[in-house]
This record gives structure tokens, C-alpha cells and sequence, in this order.
């Protein structure tokens, strides 16, 4: 059977294969671990607040220094941008006029948000 796209339903065999050996594989280890799992049963211990692994001490809530958060997000959009980058000058001359429009609105985007975090690192006493 050949559909429009002119693949056979043998060219979707290994997948096939991988969706059964999945199955068989996911199936009985499901149901032998709800077989030898341990009940539950209350625990008051259980349910308390550890710090790992120790009674908390101190307070709950404290504040967080914000003063570095501009560059966390510069950061972040740098982090992003180096990844496409390079894919996109690895294959430079492989990638079609048509997809420099999709580029330059990513970069675009990554600039615009590179410039909202260089503003926020200049203003002073927002935190």
C-alpha cells in the first residue's frame, strides 16, 4: 500500500518494532514493581519539613538579593543565542534564502531581550 507521499508501510517497520519492544519491556516491569513494592502506611515523620535530611533551623522565608538578576537573564539569552548560532553557521551555505527571515526574527527577539536586561543592570534601587 503506497500512500501519497510514496512511502510503503515497510519503511514504518522499525518503528513498529521499537513500539512493541517497548511495550514488552514497560509492561512487566510496571506490574512486578506494583507486586513487590512495599504498602504504603502513615508515617508522621514522613510528613514533616526536612532540610536534607535535618530538622529546619531558622526561618522559612528570607529574602533573595535581586541585584544580579539582569545578568542571569543576559545570561540566559546569550545561552540560547551561542546554540543557534553556531548550528546556523555550521551550516551556512547549506540553508536556504528562504530561511534568513526565521533568523533574523529570532535574533531580533534575542536582542530586544539582551537589551530589556542591559536596562534593567543600569537602573539603580528597583529591588
Amino acid at each position: 500500500m503506497t500512500d501519497l507521499a510514496g512511502e510503503t508501510a515497510a519503511d514504518f517497520t522499525p518503528i513498529l518494532y521499537m513500539l512493541g519492544f517497548g511495550l514488552v519491556a514497560a509492561v512487566p516491569a510496571l506490574v512486578l514493581s506494583r507486586l513487590i513494592a512495599p504498602r504504603r502506611r502513615y508515617n508522621p515523620v514522613k510528613f514533616l519539613p526536612m532540610e536534607c535530611g535535618q530538622m529546619p533551623t531558622g526561618e522559612g522565608r528570607s529574602h533573595f538579593m535581586m541585584q544580579y538578576y539582569a545578568y542571569i537573564l543576559m545570561f540566559v539569552v546569550f545561552d540560547v543565542m551561542s546554540i543557534f548560532l553556531y548550528a546556523w553557521g555550521s551550516a551556512l551555505f547549506s540553508i536556504p534564502r528562504t530561511a534568513t527571515l526565521p533568523i533574523i526574527a529570532f535574533l531580533g527577539i534575542m536582542f530586544a531581550a539582551m537589551g530589556y536586561a542591559l536596562y534593567l543592570a543600569g537602573r539603580k534601587g528597583i529591588w
